[in-house]
């Protein structure tokens, strides 16, 4: 069977839809025709369906051992959603500065020619997944301490509802030509032009080398595979029984995948010589979830039994 030596890049264009506004100066912000990008669409629906889902499980109250039902409700999913947006686009964007930015290119915020305001212009890329995380276990523990809800049992959702905002960024990400794999010759490898936002066109893709189409390994992985592991345990075995059992699968699952995902993905520019070409910051950085995600899935099983037991944290 004949296989061919590459797919075509699809060239959709990173921007979904454009609001005309007005061009204007508003002090050292100019406006103009705005457009509204794949990737913020897929945080903004990953929220939502993410929310939807959440509501759905919280409201099944099979899923909690009980007959009428479990420890969350509705209400406390609507002020979830609300931080958990809050914390996701500050911790991204934080962690992208923390773990990115200032360590391997501190040029672009202080010295001569550098810019503090680009810690505020989230709208130029970059945003980190494992400060995105940090941003939403912040959420979830302000949420359980304002709602009196155990921490845990809303840790469990947020983990089981999050491949699905994950597989929609990573798509995004596709979309882009962006985050791209290492140099290959199977059958399904890509070459990414670069975008011009300018005259709002692909470039050519003559001189790009053949590369994996990484995002979508981490779009399958780390959203449609993880989310089925974690619905799996949800609807299936009736993890939400034991608190903190669905949130470590979750940590433990991004773990190996993001790790596994790494070695075809291309490491970023500026930790190249800096880092051994086989260990990423990806890696690095999901050292912690491992660990945490493992403690975990042993705390919420040294107890046999199912129900809210005695494993529950609840706020003070």
């Amino acid at each position: 069977m004949y296989l061919p030596l590459e797919i075509p890049f699809p060239r959709i264009d990173p921007a979904a839809f454009t609001i005309p506004l007005p061009e204007m100066l508003l002090g050292p912000i100019q406006l103009g025709p705005f457009p509204v990008r794949w990737y913020a669409l897929g945080y903004i629906f990953g929220l939502l369906i993410g929310w939807w889902y959440a509501v759905k499980m919280v409201s099944t109250a099979r899923l909690w051992g009980s007959a009428e039902k479990g420890p969350l409700q509705r209400a406390d999913i609507d002020d979830f959603a609300f931080y958990a947006m809050i914390g996701i686009l500050l911790g991204g964007r934080i962690g992208y500065i923390l773990f990115y930015t200032i360590p391997y290119e501190s040029h672009k915020i202080f010295g001569p020619g550098g810019d503090i305001m680009f810690i505020f212009r989230m709208w130029e890329g970059g945003m980190s997944f494992h400060g995105g995380l940090i941003g939403a276990i912040v959420a979830v523990f302000a949420t359980a301490y304002l709602r009196k809800i155990p921490v845990l049992s809303l840790g469990d959702i947020a983990c089981a509802a999050a491949p699905i905002g994950i597989f929609l960024v990573r798509m995004a990400n596709f979309i882009n030509g962006e985050l791209y794999g290492r140099t290959t010759d199977v059958p399904w490898a890509m070459r990414f032009p670069d975008y011009n936002w300018a005259t709002r066109e692909w470039g050519p893709v003559d001189g790009k080398p053949l590369v994996h189409p990484s995002q979508l390994y981490e779009a399958a992985l780390e959203g449609v595979v993880l989310f089925a592991i974690c619905a799996l345990a949800v609807w299936k075995f009736g993890a939400l029984r034991r608190p903190g059992l669905v949130a470590g699968i979750f940590l433990v699952g991004y773990a190996l995948a993001r790790s596994f995902s790494e070695t075809f993905r291309e490491p970023d520019n500026f930790t190249q010589g800096v880092m051994p070409e086989w260990f990423t910051m990806g890696m690095l950085l999901s050292l912690p979830m491992l660990l945490a995600g493992a403690y975990l899935i042993w705390r919420a099983n040294r107890a046999p039994g199912s129900g809210p037991s005695s494993n529950e944290v609840r706020p003070a």
